[in-house]
Formats: structure tokens, sequence, C-alpha cells
């Protein structure tokens, strides 16, 4: 490796830049004779601050103005949280490491420390995310559920407000915030599925910059992560879905076996398929992939296709 200067594009929430600086450091670590800048990038998803993503189809509004950055070469990197990722990256674009795995969880935070199966019929709680509104209806069908949109304190500040009674937010980003004595509860993947790649940061580069491929490789990749989240992403993939879809899903060993679980449904909380696969850990990809097929099979495309329909 020749190279001595490099630039990380990120997004300029707290949490980002937290990772951003995050990876800085370890690629120093790695590499101390390099310099490592970070770009601020403002994405449609930072624009867009008043109006339920999904309604400007989701996919990707937090990556796209980023990768654009790399594209054109203002950037060597892009610092993701793997959640934020579609399932298909752009054209030209790798994603070079996968971190290990912070808590995959999600994080209930309520006013009055109440769970979520003890929430009372028409508490108010705040998601911006398809995924937990689904799952929040399906578990709890008498909650009333409204779009929350801002960064992690914009999200607390309204619920210490009184606009909410409870919020769910990823629980891999209160603890890099060191915000995690605010949870309520963390909730069990085996009843609230999380988001593909939740917990999981990636670096993506130019795919022939083999530079800061290595140099993103050797800073933070993890084979454990990359083969639970590779193993999430080819089920999201396989289903056309991205961040703002009610797709979620959830790899874990379980012995010498890896299995994924997976789920489909309306954000409604009606329609709910879910699904399990194991298999060997090393054919992750095609566990992923098969699981897909069997939620297709099962009407998952059929849901998803009404949803972009009314997009």
């Amino acid at each position: 490796m020749t190279r001595t200067s490099f630039t990380i594009a990120t997004r300029g929430s707290d949490l980002a830049l937290w990772q951003a600086r995050h990876v800085r450091q370890r690629m120093l670590d790695v590499r101390p004779d390099i310099t490592v800048a970070i770009e601020v990038i403002k994405t449609e998803g930072d624009r867009i601050k008043d109006v339920p993503l999904a309604q400007f189809g989701g996919k990707g509004l937090f990556v796209k103005d980023i990768e654009s950055a790399l594209v054109a070469g203002k950037a060597d990197f892009a610092v993701h949280s793997m959640k934020d990722v579609p399932g298909d990256l752009a054209p030209g674009l790798a994603m070079a490491a996968i971190s290990a795995r912070a808590d995959p969880r999600d994080a209930l935070i309520s006013r009055t420390g109440v769970g979520l199966s003890e929430m009372p019929a028409g508490a108010r709680f705040g998601t911006s995310s398809l995924r937990r509104q689904c799952q929040v209806r399906a578990l709890c069908p008498k909650v009333a559920v409204a779009t929350l949109r801002g960064n992690v304190p914009t999200r607390l500040a309204r619920l210490e407000r009184g606009d909410f009674d409870a919020i769910l937010l990823a629980a891999s980003g209160l603890d890099r915030l060191g915000l995690g004595d605010r949870i309520t509860a963390r909730l069990d993947p085996a009843a609230f599925l999380p988001a593909v790649g939740q917990g999981a940061l990636g670096i993506e580069v130019r795919a022939d910059d083999g530079d800061a491929t290595a140099l993103a490789h050797a800073a933070i990749n993890d084979p454990d992560g990359a083969r639970d989240v590779g193993a999430e992403r080819a089920f999201l993939s396989m289903l056309d879905g991205g961040c703002q879809s009610p797709i979620a899903a959830f790899a874990r060993l379980d012995g010498d076996a890896l299995v994924i679980t997976g789920l489909v449904g309306r954000p409604d909380g009606t329609g709910v398929i879910r699904g399990e696969v194991r298999g060997d850990p090393n054919g992750g990809i095609a566990l992923g992939k098969a699981l897909a097929t069997d939620l297709l099979a099962r009407g998952a495309g059929d849901i998803l296709a009404e949803l972009r329909a009314a997009s």
C-alpha cells in the first residue's frame, strides 16, 4: 500500500460521527503513518425531516448521496450502519468490511418504565420504521403508532416532552452514544426481529480501490459479523427490500448450525409471514436466499408488491 491519505464520508448525526471516528481510530491503529479525514455528507434522508421516509421510496435514502461521493472520488470510504444499507449496492462499489456485531436488538424506551407487553390501549408509540410498526401493531394492536423522525437525541427529547409514551431505537446506537441507561427493555429477537444488519458497521469502497479495501478489511472486518450480516443481506436482496421495507431478519449460530429467522408483513401488523432455516455456517448466502424463497412462496412477494404500488 503506497497511499497515506484517505477520506471517510459519513452523515453528520452524533451517531454517524461516532461511527466514523471509531472506524478512523481503528484504521490509525492499523496504519499509524496515514491520515484519515472525515467528510460530512447531508443525505436525502437527512433533508426530508417531516415526512415518513417510506413515502419517498425509503430505499437507500441515507446511503445514496454518500455513495455518490465515493463514485466521484470525493471520499475513499463510506461508514454505514448496516441496517441502513439496501440489499444491492450502487454499481462500482463494494462492501470491504463488516464489523463485529454490537447488540443487534431493538430497545424500548418508555416514559413510565412500562414494557412492550404492558402498554395500555391507546398508548402513543413513535417510530419511523415500517418494520417496527408492523411488529408493534402485531404484538400490541391497541396502541397508537405515529411517525417519529430525527436523530437519537431528537427522538429522546420528543419522548421526554410527552409527544409519545414509548419509542423504539437500535440498542447498539444508544450504547455507542453512552445512553444505554435510558433503555427500558432490550427486545428478544425471538419475539421482535431486528433490522437486517442491525448492530454492525460496514465500510463501503470503490470496488477497484485495492488500497482502501485492504485498509478497511484490516481495520474492522470480523468473520462472524460478516457471515451473519451477509446471510441476512442475501435474504433482503432476494426480496428487493430496503431499510424502510417491513422486512426483518436475524442470523445466529446455534451449536454448529447457522439459523436465520425472517419476517415480512404489512405496517398495520396484518399479513405477517415468518420463517426460519438452519444449515451449514459456511453457506449463509444460500440459507438467506432459501429463507426468502420460502417467504415468497407463502405470499411475501404479494405484500411487498402491494406496498410498492401504494407508495
